[in-house]
């Protein structure tokens, strides 16, 4: 059972979700096949599918961008929770993509829907929309906010080179072939029982450069070079294991809780040798996951969003739920939530 506190704040749960996709399919033996074109050689048609476990990633037409998906991702979180735009004070676009540098996407979000909440972006890279939840629990507990609607959008496929240049860009960039498209949206507030009912965070920043997308910033503001995703995905998984599972480790510990304890455990999704051995290395039974990224690739942020949404319905009230966030930077973040 979960270890009782004297926490004096309210509760605060997740009360609605809501999740987008783009309608474009893209395959990975079609995606290869881009790169093979643009290197000028053949390449295995399944070498994709066979190192990374994906089959098929959504990807965004041209006239879609990460609010695109916000905007969907909310209005069914607004439509499943009874509740009008206005009804929501604090909206926090949370989330690795973004429509541009300035101003906050959380504006466009808002203009789009039609609400005057409080605005703003919170960004982490994957796991943003985690972070963004247990700040907008954290706001609503201080009283600053009623009732608070937290979306993700996500475009990583803009990131990916179809085109390498040569083989030294087609490894470098590799990790990116994982990413498709996809947006999450939650309404939290407070309850009368259960909610999130624990957070705990590890952060390894001395791994900062392993991966990422680095332009757009003070550091590479202009060269389209500089707007692709590269890095090591293997440095990346390695320190995800030693750390992430840890962490697991440290949250059922002091919460007094196994596997058992749990409905659905939640894990953001990269590929599915890397999900494979992450319930080796933790124990979980496979059944407890929602797995998505077979057909859906990995969407960053919106990964527990999406898959959240799959399994919401299916919960009962009591239930409780296991978030596991892994993002770029390097953080790992965990989360229980009890649906009310």
């Amino acid at each position: 059972m979960l270890k009782q506190t004297s926490d004096p704040r309210p509760r605060v749960g997740i009360t609605a979700v809501g999740s987008a996709l783009p309608d474009a399919v893209l395959t990975s033996q079609s995606l290869l096949h881009e790169a093979a074109r643009g290197l000028g050689r053949t390449l295995p048609p399944t070498l994709l599918a066979q190192a990374t476990g994906i089959i098929t990633r959504r990807v965004a037409a041209d006239d879609e961008h990460a609010s695109t998906f916000a905007v969907r991702a909310a209005r069914r979180a607004l439509a499943a929770a009874s509740l009008d735009p206005h009804d929501i004070d604090l909206l926090l676009f949370a989330s690795a993509s973004r429509d541009m540098v300035e101003p906050a996407t959380a504006h466009i979000v808002q203009a789009e829907l039609g609400s005057n909440a409080h605005a703003l972006d919170v960004t982490n890279a994957c796991n943003s929309f985690i972070n963004g939840i247990d700040l907008a629990r954290v706001m609503i507990q201080a009283g600053r906010a009623r009732r608070a609607l937290v979306v993700t959008g996500e475009t990583p496929s803009r990131a990916v080179r179809r085109a390498p240049a040569d083989l030294a860009a087609f490894r470098d960039g590799f990790a990116g072939y994982t990413f498709g498209d996809a947006g999450a949206a939650v309404v939290l507030e407070a309850v009368e029982r259960g909610g999130i009912l624990d957070v705990d965070t590890e952060t390894r920043s001395e791994h900062w450069d392993v991966g990422g997308i680095p332009g757009g910033g003070s550091r590479h503001p202009r060269g389209d070079d500089h707007t692709y995703f590269r890095g090591d995905g293997h440095e990346l998984r390695g320190v995800f294991e030693k750390t992430g599972t840890s962490v697991v480790e440290r949250t059922l510990h002091r919460n007094g809780l196994d596997w058992s304890c749990f409905a659905k455990v939640l894990v953001h999704q990269v590929t599915v040798p890397y999900l494979e051995r992450f319930t080796e290395l933790t124990g979980v039974p496979a059944e407890k996951l929602v797995i998505t990224v077979p057909e859906l690739g990995n969407i960053a942020s919106a990964s527990i969003g999406v898959q959240l949404e799959k399994a919401y319905e299916e919960l009962l009230p009591g239930d409780r739920v296991l978030f596991v966030g892994l993002g770029g930077g390097i953080s790992i973040m965990t989360m229980i939530w009890e649906k009310s």
